[in-house]
């Protein structure tokens, strides 16, 4: 006889006993990155935290067998730009990666070991294509000889026998995308210089390749100050694909050799619609064209991906799929895949068959999945926010059927804000997220002005605003929430790491919304972030704030570190002791202020950790600590047996009675 369905249990929020367990959590931390098409066999990148955060690439070849391909001791990453990404290409059978630990590119046959291409030293490579006529690889280098100068950013050809390369393109301060017409004659590439972003500004060039292998003839044909230009292909017909966001949108356009330049490049699907985001990382592809020219895209609106085919015919036609989120989109063979994710699916590798759209999953990013009855569905929310404008937001209620709260009592509300700053919420199944959620608490993601998804206008929110913008966009969505008695308005909380630490920080510093907060290496300190970081990003703040040293002014304002005496609710501080985009020092900083103060706080520093966590022992230490600070705080049982994460100046204190 089926069992009659336990009574749930009343518990206050906060203390529900959740089946999505910290291991779980940390063990659904395994990623999915770049897809790659070859004959029959897909390829993947999977990273993975119980082994240090290592990447591997896999392979599921035409008789279903799923193995890895990098043997132990080998880490694909490129560290380009710092963020990395376009690791590896696989062409005819080899695979070409960069590895992590001595940033060389390597050489592989299916079945047999690594065998090393470039010489050891000062140089990573990334964003890598196969010449196939004359035997090299194309792809951007970084080189880091020069010492106390910024790199030198070129793109290059690395002869597959010898290591050798020669340098192509040059004289710009960034590049990208180094691409290679079907009949082989014409390279196309985009670059930029500072102090824009990609996303801010950058140029499409096209040229020929001489009989010696150089290029020459560049000549430019898509982009300028106001134009972000992205991800070029050349289609099988000899015209070359792209993405630019010149109507505030980033749409497709396709230009051919004998346009007369940018103006000429037909819009091919002009919607509300984004086919791509900021180029944070090499390697993205959110569109493929197939063998006879179709293209095959993921574009995204109202807060979520969709699949269109571009076939000739007079409007794109979605292709009916189950996931809101997709990326790195590859065609070939009548098939589609691309990595797929939903609210109740973990991120997977998925092949679909055009003819007959049958989809079919090759593999998960993990096996066991929490029982959907606990997990939160996310609903888009729209609210007010300054400036008679509105912003967006996705919104978990609690959820989890074993408990119920106490009559008349409100949840407690975490507001995430994501990092990037040009990041966005989605709607992919995410275990921290469902973590708390089915312990009792609710949760926003909030995309405030500068998040991507919603157009260029929307990104550029945030140009000479940034602390300003994201603040009130995140707590006007606690606002909003609390307002409408969803939650618990003494009880609001917000988390961030990175940028969205930084905007953690300064909603701690200029509101009295939020009664604490988290910050996972968060920026404390402008001007040391405008002084001393990498070179992508060391121009990135003029835009967001404003010159400098013109403006050390608006620097100092703005940053946290200088305004710790408006700093009133307990906070918790984790850090990487290897972080070179967000140095230690800077917690450090804010730490030493709370501790004057006497505000409660806990800090915990990682060492080996760079910026963003990937060790699964630390992954699981930051979310436990984190869980045991808000229980302390307040003053709720965890059903879990989590350590209790040491809180300094916690005795005596009392939370805030009311938000203000």
């Amino acid at each position: 006889m089926p069992r009659e369905p336990r009574e749930p249990t009343e518990l206050p929020f906060g203390a529900w006993p959740s089946p999505i367990s910290v291991q779980m959590v940390v063990s659904g931390a395994r990623s999915l990155g770049a897809v790659w098409l070859a004959g029959e066999d897909v390829y993947w990148l999977e990273g993975r935290p119980e082994e240090g955060g290592r990447q591997v690439i896999m392979r599921r070849s035409a008789d279903g067998v799923v193995e890895d391909v990098t043997p132990v001791g080998y880490n694909v990453r490129s560290m380009v730009h710092e963020y990395g990404g376009g690791a590896f290409v696989v062409h005819a059978g080899l695979v070409i990666f960069s590895n992590l630990s001595n940033g060389c590119l390597y050489t592989q046959r299916i079945g047999e070991s690594p065998r090393r291409l470039t010489a050891e030293g000062p140089l990573r490579y990334a964003d890598l294509r196969v010449d196939a006529r004359r035997d090299r690889v194309l792809c951007v280098r970084e080189d880091h000889t020069r010492e106390g100068r910024e790199p030198e950013n070129t793109i290059v050809a690395v002869d597959l026998g010898t290591g050798a390369a020669t340098v192509l393109v040059h004289r710009r301060d960034f590049f990208s995308h180094p691409r290679l017409d079907p009949s082989g004659e014409r390279l196309c590439w985009l670059s930029w210089s500072h102090p824009n972003m990609p996303w801010d500004a950058s140029d499409l060039w096209v040229g020929r390749i001489d009989d010696d292998g150089s290029v020459t003839d560049a000549r430019l044909v898509a982009g300028g100050p106001s134009e972000s230009i992205g991800q070029p292909e050349w289609a099988p017909d000899g015209s070359l694909v792209f993405v630019s966001d010149r109507t505030g949108w980033y749409n497709l356009y396709r230009w051919r050799d004998d346009s007369p330049g940018a103006t000429a490049a037909q819009p091919l699907a002009p919607m509300a619609a984004e086919f791509s985001g900021p180029q944070w990382v090499f390697g993205a592809s959110s569109y493929d064209i197939a063998a006879d020219g179709s293209i095959v895209a993921a574009g995204r609106s109202e807060g979520r991906d969709r699949l269109y085919i571009l076939d000739g015919a007079e409007a794109p036609r979605e292709i009916e799929q189950p996931f809101p989120e997709l990326a790195s989109v590859r065609v070939g063979g009548g098939r589609v895949s691309f990595r797929g994710m939903g609210p109740t699916t973990p991120a997977s590798i998925i092949l679909l068959d055009l003819p007959s759209g049958e989809v079919s999953v090759v593999h998960r990013a993990w096996v066991t999945s929490p029982d959907p009855a606990f997990l939160s569905q996310p609903r888009p929310i729209v609210f007010p926010t300054s400036g008679g404008r509105e912003a967006h937001a996705l919104y978990y209620a609690p959820q989890n059927p074993s408990a119920r709260a106490p009559v008349g009592e409100l949840p407690p509300l975490i507001v995430i804000s994501h990092g990037g700053p040009t990041s966005n919420a989605t709607a992919a199944l995410d275990l921290e997220i469902q973590s708390f959620t089915s312990r009792g608490f609710a949760v926003a993601d909030v995309d405030y002005g500068g998040s991507s998804g919603y157009g260029r206008e929307y990104r550029q929110r945030l140009d000479g605003a940034w602390g300003i913008v994201d603040v009130e966009d995140c707590t006007n969505a606690a606002r909003y929430l609390a307002g409408s008695g969803l939650v618990d308005p003494r009880r609001l909380l917000i988390r961030g790491g990175s940028a969205g630490g930084y905007t953690t920080l300064r909603a701690l510093t200029t509101t009295d919304v939020f009664a604490a907060g988290a910050s996972h290496y968060g920026v404390g300190d402008l001007e040391a972030l405008a002084r001393d970081t990498h070179k992508f990003e060391s121009r990135y703040l003029e835009r967001l704030v404003g010159p400098y040293p013109e403006r050390a002014d608006l620097y100092r304002e703005r940053s946290p570190i200088h305004a710790t005496d408006r700093l009133s609710c307990p906070l918790i501080v984790l850090q990487g002791l290897d972080d070179r985009v967000v140095p230690p020092a800077q917690a450090e900083q804010l730490v030493a202020a709370l501790a004057a103060k006497g505000i409660p706080y806990a800090y915990l520093a990682f060492p080996g950790e760079g910026h963003g966590f990937r060790r699964a022992e630390n992954l699981a230490h930051a979310l436990e600590a984190e869980i045991s600070f808000y229980a302390q705080l307040f003053g709720f049982p965890l059903a879990d047996q989590i350590a209790p994460v040491p809180i300094e100046n916690l005795e005596g204190w009392a939370p805030p009675s009311a938000v203000r």
